[in-house]
């Protein structure tokens, strides 16, 4: 008995690995194709501009600095920078070793290098952030100042081999769901406070009181200097804040442990991020790893992101304010890029009221992360997002959907923590107003992801449909096949699917002009099933239909002849 079963237990993994195999084959075969331009309008590419500087190099010893990990060097590194830019420009060199500081203000024809083996540490002392107007989540709100930052400034730089570690940890709220008993017993031994439930950690009072209000941070003329600032550590600042700055590279340094999101580039132009690493605990409260907002020309290539949430995200402001901004995140190359653990590898949203328009994205890989591919928004937002591209795409141990549009985004981690119990969204008919979001125009290619909770998970709005999403040459191992909500204009060509529950292997719910040519799976207890009384033109050819003990069911007033299936 045990030789037999072992011996299907065999059989049924090599069936597996075959079938991902030729699968990966297949989108090898693919790739050469996708390089030859098919799929990425080549003229529409971005070009970038970066910065130049001179070789004149002052060294913040110079300005009093001391190598301890103990003596505050925020005068000593603001004034290297000042002078450097005063004198026209250059070089301003942290040598190897500890660097205790607090906030530092970048200034314009400077490149501020970390040496190999040098630490830039932020202070975990509050009072040294002084309270400033900034932007949180796409909306102008009172922050503390932000560890690095510059503001209409050009031709600037943070480059080399050190580490910039932004103290995140004693600024952030930490949910107990996300550490090991023996974490959160270390964690509450050290101070701070727990909630009654139990389940969250603040570092002082002060925080607990800012989480218990909505948007205490929002500006506003009948909140008092005195209110921020009894709300002053919830409010923390993200670690590199560059606000209308010109000309930027970020490369080669490390980017760790930030209080709320890592890098954030704000209404910048000709942006690059090369060979950096952006590191935060994959607990990290809205530990994002760069969230590009509003911003023109960008190049981020070779780096890696290990994050507590999403990690290369593009934004454009939130709801009405990203709105009244109007300013588009636009003209981006993602390459040759690394994402770990992260909600998201490669995202698009919430916040994108502004829109997102021309962001190519190639030849990524996404480990761990609880979504590969992530577009997400909802009602209230408005903003366009069209002409997105990403081809190339590996992923591996996605925990929930590989490829995912979703236009109910509730604010919510991706993935439910143990015991937590959610609702689908109620759908129901609304107006289309400036406050609808658009979702149009993606063109995704030649995917291989070897495991994920979903295939592919598209959910449109019943007032407007998510438009023109073209899917092409995809290998997917997965527990479930595709879902198609409240969509139009939906091409699916090469589609191979392996996954642990097929009925059915695709979902559509008030689809119209849904393709599917070239359907591949080993088996399927069920097809399609079509539900709701919108669906139209839905046609497939050339899928293995012998695999299939049913073909197609209809459910929730959906008529029979929307789907046509072709040999």
């Amino acid at each position: 008995m045990f030789s037999l079963c072992a011996k299907k237990a065999n059989q049924i993994f090599m069936n597996k690995f075959c079938f991902l195999l030729s699968g990966l084959m297949i989108s090898c075969t693919f790739l050469v194709r996708a390089q030859e331009g098919k799929s990425f309008p080549l003229d529409q590419l971005p070009t970038v501009k970066l910065p130049v500087f001179k070789k004149d190099t002052l060294n913040i010893v110079r300005y009093g600095a001391v190598n301890d990990g103990l003596t505050l060097n925020t005068r000593s590194i603001n004034s290297a920078i000042r002078d450097c830019s005063q004198k026209g420009g250059g070089v301003v060199l942290v040598p190897q070793g500890i660097w205790l500081t607090g906030p530092i203000e970048l200034k314009s024809n400077v490149n501020l290098h970390l040496a190999k083996n040098s630490l830039l540490q932020f202070t975990k002392d509050f009072d040294q952030y002084p309270l400033v107007e900034g932007n949180w989540e796409g909306l102008p709100q009172m922050r503390n100042q932000s560890p690095i930052w510059a503001s209409n400034e050009q031709n600037i730089a943070i480059t080399g081999d050190g580490i910039i570690d932004g103290g995140g940890d004693a600024w952030r709220m930490v949910k107990k769901d996300k550490l090991t008993a023996s974490q959160w017993k270390a964690l509450t031994a050290s101070g701070g406070i727990v909630n009654e439930e139990k389940k969250m950690w603040y570092p002082s009072e002060k925080t607990v009181k800012g989480a218990s209000l909505k948007d205490p941070g929002l500006i506003s003329s009948d909140k008092t200097a005195g209110f921020y600032a009894s709300v002053k550590d919830f409010l923390r600042p993200n670690l590199l804040v560059l606000n209308s700055c010109k000309q930027i590279l970020l490369e080669g340094v490390t980017f760790q442990n930030s209080p709320a999101w890592n890098l954030h580039p704000l209404m910048c132009e000709d942006l690059t991020v090369r060979k950096v690493y952006a590191k935060n605990p994959w607990y990290a409260q809205n530990g994002d790893g760069i969230d590009v907002e509003s911003c023109k020309n960008v190049l981020i290539e070779d780096s890696t992101f290990d994050v507590g949430d999403d990690g290369i995200c593009i934004k454009s402001g939130r709801d009405a304010a990203g709105r009244k901004r109007g300013k588009p995140t636009e003209n981006v190359m993602v390459r040759n890029c690394t994402v770990y653990h992260a909600h998201g590898g490669f995202v698009i949203g919430s916040e994108m009221s502004g829109g997102a328009r021309n962001i190519f994205v190639t030849d990524c890989t996404f480990i761990g992360t609880d979504i590969g591919l992530r577009f997400k928004t909802t009602r209230g937002r408005g903003g366009v997002v069209e002409n997105i591209y990403a081809r190339n795409i590996n992923m591996k141990d996605i925990a929930a959907e590989a490829i995912l549009f979703d236009m109910y985004y509730a604010a919510v981690d991706p993935v439910p923590l143990q015991g937590e119990k959610r609702t689908a969204p109620k759908a129901e008919l609304l107006p289309v107003t400036e406050e609808t979001p658009v979702f149009r125009n993606f063109h995704i290619s030649n995917v291989l992801c070897d495991g994920a909770s979903k295939a592919v998970f598209i959910r449109g709005l019943p007032e407007l449909s998510i438009t023109g999403v073209y899917l092409e040459n995809l290998v997917i191992q997965a527990k479930t096949g595709i879902d198609i909500q409240e969509a139009k204009d939906v091409q699916m060509n090469r589609i191979k699917l392996l996954v642990d529950q097929s009925k059915p292997l695709v979902y559509i719910q008030n689809g119209k002009d849904i393709a599917f040519k070239g359907l591949d799976f080993p088996k399927a207890e069920l097809l399609f099933s079509i539900n709701g009384p919108n669906n139209s033109k839905i046609t497939v050819k050339d899928a293995a239909l012998t695999r299939a003990s049913f073909r197609s069911e209809f459910s929730q007033g959906a008529d029979s002849k929307s789907l046509v299936i072709l040999k």
